[in-house]
């Protein structure tokens, strides 16, 4: 029997305990915030050791973990060593968005419905990316069963599961490679299984503090009013958000930047001139663009604003910058073994394109470490659910990627 068919054998096969797999860490919550996963690292590794795979707990330092706005993070890796030859490495984060309203069944039912795609599970991070753990499981256990039949790897496969990436991945994939815990020479991080993605846009989080004094609002010129200077510094923010949809990236799947709003809070009361109102930024950068340049710019935007009220404070603190994702050399040997094998079980060519979000996929392009995002899930986050109510996830497409993981795997890893 072919490596191939080895593979494809063992996962149809197997196929009912890999999707039971994925009802149990779907049950456990680990929503993040408030980012307590120790429960859902545990049963985890309880759930791969009765799989007889070894799962190494890495429990984060409790001061790192708050400092990264969690309670507790225990990440997990799974080394199988197959012989001598390179590191694969496959990550999937369990922490997952709290499930906000809205929903038709238990968000941590892991409930089963027939429907027009086929079965379908229900559940808050089936899709994203509690379904990668199955995924990538599977193909490491798929891998050993060809093994077990005389087909030859040469190298090591390790599973990364990781528990902040909702908050940014520092204390996850980055953590574990400054602790050089691991130094895989390619990843295949948490993705859905008709595109391959090799880029992703970067985001700044910026909170602008707007400080004036408080006064009777029956003399408002006693005071300095914040809002009134918080307004002139937004109306110059949002002029500018209209000069970036003009910047276009060459990139398929990203088309330009964006700036958000989302946060904004002050006063004291209706009858009081404002003394301190506060905003928050959400600046998404494409990939052709340098983090340093778009957060000088944005200061610049803000400070030529706040000129306009010289008798109020304006403060500006970095809250988050995530770089974007820039393929890596080796990137393109792994994109092009995921699309060999996506078209022979999908029967489609998955294209190759980047994303207008960001993962914490690029602390391992961050290291020079070639990474390639693909795994269980739709065409799309909408088709998916994902980061809504009534997340699911085909399980067609589950055992599909199972396949295209494994088989791809098995190329990087020199399969004979």
């Amino acid at each position: 029997m072919s490596l191939t068919d080895a593979v494809i054998s063992f996962v149809d096969r197997d196929f009912e305990r890999e999707t039971r797999f994925l009802a149990e860490l779907v049950k456990v919550p680990s929503d993040n915030p408030p980012g307590d996963c120790d429960a859902h690292a545990k049963r985890a590794a309880e759930l791969l050791a009765a799989l007889g795979l070894v799962a190494e707990a890495h429990p984060v330092p409790q001061p790192v973990v708050e400092a990264a706005g969690m309670r507790t993070v225990t990440n997990l890796i799974v080394r199988r060593r197959f012989g001598v030859g390179p590191t694969v490495a496959l990550n999937a984060h369990g922490d997952v968005v709290p499930p906000g309203l809205g929903w038709r069944l238990d968000p941590y039912g892991a409930v089963i419905e027939d429907g027009p795609h086929g079965p379908t599970m229900y559940g808050r991070g089936v899709a994203v990316s509690k379904s990668d753990f199955a995924t990538y499981t599977w193909a490491v256990l798929a891998l050993e069963a060809a093994a077990s039949q005389g087909a030859t790897l040469n190298g090591t496969l390790e599973l990364h599961f990781t528990y902040d990436e909702e908050v940014g991945g520092s204390v996850g994939p980055q953590w574990l490679l400054e602790q050089k815990l691991t130094k895989p020479d390619s990843v295949i991080a948490a993705g859905f299984s008709y595109a391959i993605v090799t880029a992703h846009d970067g985001c700044l989080h910026l909170e602008v503090t707007v400080t004036g004094k408080q006064a009777h609002a029956a003399m408002p010129e006693t005071g300095v009013d914040a809002l009134e200077a918080a307004t002139t510094i937004l109306a110059a923010l949002y002029a500018h958000r209209g000069e970036l949809s003009r910047i276009r990236s060459q990139i398929a799947g990203i088309v330009s930047p964006t700036l958000n709003v989302g946060l904004i809070k002050g006063g004291i009361n209706t009858n009081v001139v404002p003394d301190q109102v506060s905003f928050r930024i959400d600046r998404r950068m494409i990939p052709e663009e340098h983090p340093s340049d778009v957060e000088a710019q944005l200061r610049d935007v803000i400070t030529a604003a706040a000129r306009r009220h010289p008798n109020v404070k304006v403060d500006v603190l970095r809250l988050l910058l995530a770089e974007p994702l820039v393929p890596q050399p080796g990137t393109e040997r792994i994109a092009a073994a995921i699309g060999r094998h996506a078209n022979a079980i999908l029967g489609v060519d998955p294209p190759v394109v980047g994303v207008p979000l960001y993962t914490d996929a690029r602390h391992y392009a961050a290291a020079g470490i070639p990474i390639v995002l693909y795994g269980a899930g739709p065409r799309s986050i909408l088709e998916a659910n994902a980061h809504n109510a009534n997340e699911n996830l085909r399980l067609a497409d589950l055992r599909a990627a199972t396949k295209v993981v494994a088989l791809a795997a098995a190329e990087l890893l020199g399969a004979r």
